[in-house]
């Protein structure tokens, strides 16, 4: 692991589930001292579960590591000395405006707050807290630690030097951080994939192809192709030298009917059953060690090709 990186910083992670733990392991790569990370969470069995569960994240001779990191039972001696405090807890606005007041209450006057939360705006948490400027959403593609995206999501209140800051950090640790203009439901990276999800949904419901073969034709198909490029760059390579014009000039027929013909399922609307029921018959319990190791082996690769001169 790189351990050449800034280790001024003094971390603080609110909430230890999947996606707190995968952020430890991101930024012990970067910390020179263990200790500089902190992790706060209410449940009583924390150190024994952090202790069990964090080395399963980081490469066996990093291992120890996770026996340096500093654990808080109370969440004022946990951000007292931070620069930076990372919410990852409950999808809930409530707790959400609560803790971010009790924060603001207890850490630095200049540490920086942001929140990993998938879907709730900085503006919506920031309701209780005398100053909102300080807050802003960076949401992360599951996991953080393989996923180099970082949705970086500012309130209208948000500070501007809170936004450079933020981008200056991630950037600085081989992240790509992209800001998002204006508070929107889930961002940007869910929508996109929730509307690709959806579309999916309505082919199984429709009896065209079953959960396991929409999966394939993804994996086969766009999914290595959005790997190298977006569905704009790639769409306007397909209309050759003409580009996206010429794209949808050639099959916008096609692209019309798609888009008039797609499907308008909603959770709730009587599809889960059938879906849930292929979905576990095809997948049982999936291995997210191997998702995780074979994504980034690809993510390795492409890296290499476009540095490639």
């Amino acid at each position: 692991m790189n351990e050449n990186t800034d280790s001024t910083p003094r971390i603080t992670l609110v909430g230890a589930g999947t996606i707190g733990l995968s952020f430890a392991v991101l930024h012990l790569q970067h910390l020179s001292d263990p200790s500089h990370l902190t992790i706060y969470d209410t449940r009583p069995d924390l150190s024994d579960y952090v202790l069990s569960t964090l080395p399963r994240y980081l490469p066996p001779s990093h291992a120890s590591l996770a026996q340096r990191v500093h654990l808080a039972s109370d969440l004022p001696s946990a951000v007292s000395s931070a620069s930076i405090i990372q919410e990852q807890g409950p999808e809930n606005v409530a707790f959400k405006t609560d803790i971010w007041a009790s924060i603001e209450r207890h850490a630095p006057r200049d540490a920086l707050f942001w929140s990993s939360t998938s879907g709730i705006p900085a503006s919506a948490q920031s309701a209780q807290m005398q100053d909102p400027s300080r807050l802003l959403v960076v949401h992360p593609y599951n996991p953080p630690h393989v996923m180099p995206l970082l949705e970086i999501v500012p309130s209208p209140r948000t500070a501007p030097a809170a936004v450079e800051r933020t981008l200056a950090f991630w950037r600085e640790r081989g992240r790509t951080p992209v800001v998002i203009k204006k508070e929107c439901t889930g961002f940007v990276a869910n929508r996109l994939a929730f509307a690709l999800l959806r579309e999916g949904v309505h082919l199984v419901a429709e009896g065209v192809v079953t959960v396991e073969e929409v999966d394939r034709i993804v994996e086969t198909s766009m999914g290595p192709r959005w790997a190298v490029a977006g569905p704009f760059r790639s769409y306007h390579a397909g209309g050759g030298k003409g580009g996206l014009e010429a794209f949808f000039a050639n099959i916008g027929g096609t692209v019309r009917g798609c888009w008039e013909d797609s499907g308008r399922e909603n959770v709730g609307d009587g599809w889960e059953e059938e879906v849930f029921r292929q979905t576990r018959e095809a997948y049982g319990e999936v291995d997210v060690a191997m998702r995780d190791r074979i994504t980034k082996r690809v993510l390795e690769v492409i890296a290499e090709e476009k540095n490639r001169k």
